[in-house]
């Protein structure tokens, strides 16, 4: 409870904050609208049957497409979407079926990771795990690269980023951003949550400390700065938070679902918190999430046509503004380019330091390896 009244006023103080440095400064124009879907995509959402995994991954290989094909951004771009993928349900083919949609130009795989859940997960069997995922996702071509080594986007389950939440449940490893760190993680994708881990630093790109090996030491870092070059630490790339009005209904966060559709409200509100590099306020950072698999009534189906169709219209006239769909990766590329001091169109930067993934669903593999299995069966059983 202390947590979330010291998130909520985390919230309005930085509401207040905008509203008064909106009031003094003006914004630039044309401003760029970079817009990123983040679906924490788990077909076994809710201990779903095999039989409910097979029916939700077929909907989403049969409405994307045609939702995604009626749309483009100012650059004749899809909207495309980057899901984070949990090894867990690397079962019935699930993967594969995801990789051969990111194979026709659809969107982009991240990972996706619960553990510590029957028990604390130890750093040594974490960054096992995460080096069997990379292994076991490459089969298919999955995550881009950079000089040579895999790089990949993170989001964590149960929102509980290194040992933030719940008295040390779902995750249990106090070192977890140093961890990804040094297996390739390019930057933390989590937050805002629905919950206590959320960090005290609202709608802000930052650095966090991956020394501090304490829980939640993501809380406050270091912002992201046009031209002032990389600093040490892992990114984490926040979704807005704002308080709107969706659906008959006062909400908080940056997610799309069933109950808070892809609205007008919504969308002026995300965009409106304008979330960017600092020094770099023409760049708006739009990230939202999903879960896809339980929520496909708004974000497969009419709301999200809608939605896309509102950003089109009111958020791409190349005067006041010009809309970029970006995946994860491309939108870490951007932040990247905007940090090292690069100017003019984002879209030039889609791929500025990490290469995009070579996609092949061709391998007959329907399940995570023994191996794999074994090292989440540690710490999340069933």
């Amino acid at each position: 409870m202390a947590a979330s009244i010291k998130f909520v006023l985390s919230v309005l103080r930085d509401a207040l904050t905008r509203g008064l440095l909106n009031g003094l400064r003006k914004r630039p124009r044309p401003a760029h609208i970079l817009f990123c879907m983040v679906d924490h995509f788990e077909p076994s959402l809710g201990m779903a049957p095999a039989a409910i995994q097979r029916e939700r991954m077929e909907e989403l290989l049969e409405k994307y497409p045609p939702l995604a094909d009626e749309h483009r951004d100012a650059f004749d771009n899809r909207p495309r979407r980057s899901w984070f993928f949990p090894p867990q349900d690397h079962v019935n083919g699930s993967l594969r079926d995801l990789t051969s949609l990111c194979q026709r130009g659809y969107g982009e795989i991240e990972l996706h990771l619960h553990h510590g859940k029957t028990e604390p997960d130890t750093s040594e069997n974490l960054a096992h795990t995460i080096r069997l995922c990379l292994r076991d996702y490459a089969q298919f071509g999955i995550f881009g690269a950079e000089g040579g080594e895999k790089r990949y986007g993170f989001v964590h389950g149960d929102w509980a980023l290194n040992n933030s939440c719940r008295e040390g449940k779902y995750c249990g490893v106090n070192d977890e951003l140093e961890i990804l760190h040094q297996t390739g993680c390019y930057a933390d994708f989590t937050f805002p949550s629905c919950g206590e881990s959320n960090p005290a630093q609202v709608n802000s790109i930052y650095y966090a400390d991956i020394h501090r090996h304490v829980p939640k030491c993501y809380s406050r870092g270091a912002p992201v700065r046009a031209g002032a070059g990389p600093q040490p630490g892992l990114m984490i790339i926040q979704g807005p938070t704002r308080f709107v009005r969706v659906n008959g209904r006062t909400t908080v966060g940056d997610g799309i679902h069933n109950l808070r559709h892809a609205t007008k409200n919504l969308l002026d509100s995300l965009i409106s918190t304008w979330i960017h590099v600092v020094g770099k306020s023409d760049w708006v950072i739009v990230k939202t999430h999903t879960h896809g698999t339980n929520n496909a009534e708004s974000v497969l189906g009419q709301p999200m046509h809608e939605g896309f169709s509102y950003l089109e219209n009111n958020y791409n006239d190349g005067r006041n503004f010009i809309l970029h769909y970006v995946t994860a990766r491309e939108l870490y590329n951007i932040v990247k380019a905007a940090e090292a001091g690069e100017s003019g169109d984002p879209e030039q930067y889609r791929n500025y330091r990490i290469s995009p993934p070579c996609y092949d669903s061709s391998p007959i593999i329907s399940e995570a390896s023994k191996e794999l299995r074994d090292a989440l069966e540690r710490t999340y059983r069933g």
